[in-house]
Formats: C-alpha cells, sequence, structure tokens
C-alpha cells in the first residue's frame, strides 16, 4: 500500500502543478485583450455561425474553469468571465469550446466514443477502487474464490474509466486544433494575441494527459495486486 500511497502523492502533486500554471498562464492572458473588442460569447457564437451551425446555443454558466459543451442539449457553457471578457484567454476558450460543437455536427468519432462511455463511467469511476480493494480483503491476493473475481469486475470497471481518460485526449486536442486553426483563418486574433490562445490551451490539454497517466498508473498497481498474486 506504501508504494500506491507515493504514486498518488506523485500523481497528486504534478497534477496540482499542472493546474497551478494553467490558472497562471490564464490569469496572464487574461490580460491580453483583444483588439477586435470581441467578447468570448461572440467569438463562439461566430465560430458556430463560420461553420453553419444554427442549433448551438451560447449560455453562460456560473464557476471558474466549468466551461464545457453539452451535446445533450447543444449548449456551448462558458464561464461568467469567460463569456463576458474581451482578451486572449476568453477567446481560446471560446473557441475550444466550439470546437467539441464542431466535432458532434461533423459526428467525429472520438467524441461519439468518448460520448457512448460518459453514463457508464459516471456511474463506475467511483467505486471502481473500493470494489477491487474489497475484493483483495475477501481473499483476491491469493487467487481464489469470489473475491478474486469481485476485484477483477473492479478492474474492469477501473480500465473502463483509464479507456475514458485516453480518449478523452485526442477529444480535446483535437478540439483545440480546431479553435487555433479557426482563429487563425478568420484573423480573429492578432498574432501575439494567437500565441496567447494557443499557449494557454496547450496548458489546459496537459491536464488532461497527466489525469490520463495517473489512471493508468493506478490501474497498473491495483491490477498487479490482484493478478500478481494470483499463480
Amino acid at each position: 500500500m506504501m508504494i500506491y500511497y507515493i504514486l498518488l502523492g506523485a500523481i497528486a502533486l504534478v497534477s496540482w502543478l499542472v493546474s497551478s500554471k494553467l490558472k497562471s498562464k490564464f490569469k496572464h492572458y487574461s490580460k491580453v485583450h483583444l483588439r477586435n473588442g470581441m467578447s468570448g460569447a461572440e467569438i463562439a457564437e461566430k465560430m458556430l455561425a463560420d461553420h453553419g451551425i444554427r442549433d448551438v446555443k451560447v449560455v453562460s454558466t456560473s464557476g471558474m474553469l466549468t466551461d464545457h459543451y453539452n451535446p445533450v442539449n447543444k449548449t456551448v457553457n462558458l464561464s461568467e468571465s469567460v463569456y463576458s471578457q474581451r482578451n486572449a484567454a476568453s477567446a481560446a476558450v471560446a473557441a475550444h469550446e466550439c470546437g467539441h460543437a464542431v466535432q458532434h455536427a461533423q459526428a467525429y468519432e472520438w467524441l461519439t466514443l468518448r460520448s457512448k462511455l460518459v453514463p457508464v463511467v459516471s456511474v463506475t469511476s467511483g467505486m471502481s477502487t473500493w470494489i477491487v480493494f474489497g475484493g483483495i480483503m475477501l481473499g483476491a491476493a491469493a487467487g481464489a474464490g469470489l473475491g478474486f473475481w469481485v476485484a477483477v469486475a473492479g478492474l474492469v470497471l477501473m480500465g473502463l474509466a483509464t479507456v475514458f481518460s485516453f480518449i478523452t485526449l485526442p477529444v480535446e486536442y483535437d478540439a483545440s486544433n480546431r479553435a487555433l486553426a479557426w482563429l487563425k483563418r478568420k484573423n480573429v486574433v492578432t498574432p501575439e494575441e494567437y500565441k496567447g490562445s494557443e499557449d494557454a490551451l496547450k496548458w489546459a490539454a496537459r491536464t488532461y494527459l497527466v489525469a490520463a497517466i495517473g489512471s493508468l498508473a493506478t490501474l497498473v498497481y491495483w491490477g498487479l495486486q490482484v493478478l500478481g498474486g494470483r499463480d
């Protein structure tokens, strides 16, 4: 267990460092005001219109870094600061979330697959570790009886969450690439503003990368605990 706690601590530390850097980047680029004077909401609406998407609404949501695209009700949800602000950071976030809307409209395969896994992962991700641990307590480490199969069931659920984390990576990176390509192609931002948007999105993507690596490391650890002790 000590190795597991050390692993968790290391992953948590890296996650905290990346998250802190992300917040620092967004704070910095929030001071880079757009020359065109467009707000995040206006940029989002323009990007949707340029891609011929008429059935997606841009709405404001409370909180910080709570921005997301909801494929169920087709809404681009922008946090209050992004929705109303007129800077490189808000431009990056607004365009990124619209990138997901474009993915949805074009039936991007990775987004489709991710959406199918959401209902399952949202229910099972929080309980998988407890199921594995419970199985081990029942005797899974000895490779015998009910405990082993309970632990294996937990590993399967944990594996789904890990797969979900890695499927999220191409979805997020592709949305950022679409956003940046559009910002440059339409001259929505100046070269300086573009660099800020690009840097902010790179750090945002790294949070998903750290999460995926952490999920894989946890799966490998518990897999070794369950399967490594079986003859």
